[in-house]
């Protein structure tokens, strides 16, 4: 498995932006499947976004489309979600995880999973 952790979250005012980074470390990072969620208080771990293996291929959650955006380097073995137009309903601890299989809409197909990163959103 693959070790994950984020960083990046913090406090925002609603309208604005935050970079999620998310390490992974190891040498086959490039062959991971990756994706952000969110588990807001009271509520079951959500899908956010996903980027494929050869990022060629995006997912994002209705919620998130058009404000969202995963991106990933290879290269230094990070996946990024940048957020913008920020609303208090995005207020959530923001996980990454990652897998090798197919399924990246639902938190049941990874199999790795970072420590989490808070972002709180103030309206």
């Amino acid at each position: 498995q693959v070790q994950l952790v984020e960083s990046g979250g913090g406090l925002v005012q609603a309208g604005g932006s935050l970079r999620l980074s998310c390490a992974a470390s190891g040498r086959t990072f490039s062959s991971y499947s990756m994706g952000w969620f969110r588990q807001a208080p009271g509520k079951e771990r959500a899908f956010v976004a996903a980027i494929w293996r050869t990022s060629l291929s995006t997912n994002y959650a209705d919620s998130v489309k058009g404000r969202f955006f995963i991106s990933r380097d290879n290269a230094q073995n990070t996946v990024y979600l940048q957020m913008n137009s920020l609303k208090p309903e995005d207020t959530a601890v923001y996980y990454c995880a990652a897998t090798t299989r197919t399924v990246l809409t639902a938190a049941w197909g990874y199999d790795s999973w970072g420590q989490g990163t808070q972002v709180t959103v103030s309206s």
